[in-house]
């Protein structure tokens, strides 16, 4: 995101787009064929959330972007694309006028709206909802006002005075008018983020219902509720009035405890696709599926976070000696089979502003400069305990070998696993529960360094960690006056990150997916699945 001034801009003249008419390809009518009279089946692991504004996990969005047309997507080049909305305008990049597709239906029946799209925006805006994309509807005016802060020697907010963003205005059924806190000129490219989808009426009479069964309005809709860590099916949306209805009948979503079990029913032909391949099983994958062997770049990035409201891990030094003592390429070797990338970045590859090695020494592994560091901050005393999630074996595989090496190049005799289920653990994080260094994964939302560096390392993250000259260099970078006049104000930004190190890059993924010989058209890219062009044979 980046924020800018000057004239009338539409998003397609903004971002040097030649169509913003969709995708560019052929609509076709999604009916006709033996593709359109079967279904295929996905590998997912069990999702937090199926509301559009209360999840941020990759499992939940990948269903969610087969229920639901956001206003833009983001095209494999990066490039983003008109879906529901017909225009993204602005004449001074602060107040942006939002023109929506007519014809548009939820699947229910009910039109998309304006209303839709501002409903669902307060509805995540308001505090006392505690969604976790709240905070994506910070620079939209009034937010302030939804999210009211603690009095002092309280930790209870007094309930907001109003539930609606001052900063949206229905013009009509048609016409979204945007006002935000600041000049913002990649606004639009956050509108493809799921977090930012029409909600329709039905999903505020009863919340919970609609988090199992939730009524969308993209190419397919939901076929029965959410059989918790089991299924999740849906079907084609045949009132689609979007440019790319789907080509199969529907999809099931199978739930997997983890990848390993995933894969072993993707060779065994029990499921059509897996889109996380076990790195271990990568080469085994490339010769035995062949063209079903897809692989491509990817904005997913793991970290190591501190909690740095911990006073034992107050010390930039003792953070920075961790990550010394850290081999990432030993780690990637074992565990990923080489195939992720250690990073001495903040941000993925794919993004503009990526510097190689803006984390220099502290990112190197050098166990005895670890150890000098470490002693120099005072060491570590009582269990060190590490967190992350049962959703992949993986996690513990490197968690071991992160704990192994903290032991033998930094003397850390008692280290324990704190090993939290799936659907818990970004509420553990976001709740500053964890007492020890942690697993934090970033799936990229749209390419900005904004993504990672404000919403990993800026106000509420989950260190805990606090540094106003980063807040004030992220504000600088989202009012500059283009992406390229952003980028070096990102990448000082990132330098003070790094330089503090609440949180070290790790690695990058690769992503590596496979699929049956059930189903062809399949086009995975960074920014989504595409389960909409997926025939079935």
């Amino acid at each position: 995101m980046t924020r800018t001034r000057g004239a009338a801009v539409l998003l397609c003249a903004l971002l040097t787009l030649t169509a913003c008419g969709g995708s560019g390809e052929p609509a076709g009518n999604g009916g006709t064929g033996g593709g359109a009279a079967r279904t295929f089946s996905v590998a997912l692991t069990e999702p937090d959330h199926l509301t559009p504004g209360n999840t941020s996990s990759s499992y939940s969005i990948t269903v969610l972007q087969a229920l639901f047309d956001t206003l833009v997507v983001i095209d494999p080049s990066g490039t983003p694309q008109m879906r529901a909305a017909e225009s993204v305008t602005s004449d001074d990049q602060k107040v942006w006028t939002i023109k929506i597709k007519a014809g548009q239906k939820f699947h229910n029946g009910e039109l998309v709206t304006a209303q839709s799209f501002a409903d669902a925006w307060n509805a995540a805006a308001y505090g006392p909802n505690a969604w976790t994309n709240n905070y994506y509807f910070a620079n939209i005016e009034g937010y302030d006002k939804l999210n009211p802060e603690a009095p002092e020697g309280s930790d209870e907010a007094p309930k907001p005075e109003t539930d609606k963003l001052s900063g949206l205005k229905v013009i009509d059924d048609s016409t979204l008018e945007v006002t935000l806190t600041a000049p913002f000129s990649q606004f639009p490219i956050t509108l493809a983020y799921t977090g930012f989808a029409p909600m329709p009426k039905a999903a505020f009479t009863d919340p919970s219902a609609y988090d199992v069964k939730p009524i969308g309005n993209g190419p397919f809709m939901m076929d029965g509720d959410w059989k918790r860590n089991q299924l999740i099916k849906v079907k084609r949306f045949d009132g689609y009035a979007g440019p790319r209805p789907a080509k199969s009948a529907g999809v099931d979503f199978k739930i997997y405890a983890s990848r390993e079990t995933a894969y072993t029913d993707l060779r065994a032909g029990n499921v059509d696709l897996l889109q996380t391949i076990p790195p271990a099983s990568a080469a085994e994958a490339r010769t035995l599926l062949g063209e079903r062997f897809v692989a491509t770049p990817s904005g997913t990035m793991d970290y190591l976070g501190f909690p740095v409201f911990d006073k034992r891990f107050a010390n930039p030094d003792l953070r920075k000696s961790f990550s010394m003592a850290i081999d990432r390429q030993a780690i990637v070797n074992a565990v990923f089979s080489g195939t992720f990338k250690p990073m001495s970045s903040l941000v993925a590859p794919l993004v503009p502003g990526y510097r190689e090695n803006p984390c220099g020494e502290a990112c190197a592994y050098d166990p005895v400069r670890a150890k000098e560091l470490f002693t120099k901050a005072g060491g570590f005393s009582g269990t060190l305990n590490l967190y992350f999630s049962n959703a992949d074996p993986s996690y513990e595989q490197w968690m071991t070998a992160v704990a192994n090496q903290l032991k033998q190049n930094l003397g850390i005799a008692d280290i324990k696993f704190r090993k939290i289920p799936a659907a818990d653990y970004l509420s553990t994080l976001r709740e500053h529960k964890q007492d020890g260094p942690y697993r934090n994964n970033w799936v990229m939302d749209y390419p900005s360094p904004q993504n990672y560096l404000e919403s990993m390392w800026g106000e509420g993250n989950r260190m805990g960690w606090e540094n106003q000259r980063f807040l004030d260099l992220i504000e600088q970078a989202n009012a500059a006056p283009s992406m390229e006049a952003s980028i070096p104000l990102y990448q000082k930004a990132e330098d003070l990150a790094l330089a503090e190190m609440p949180m070290m890059p790790l690695w990058n993924w690769q992503d590596q997916a496979g699929h049956s010989d059930k189903i062809t058209n399949v086009r995975l890219d960074a920014y989504s699945p595409n389960l909409d062009t997926i025939t079935v044979k």
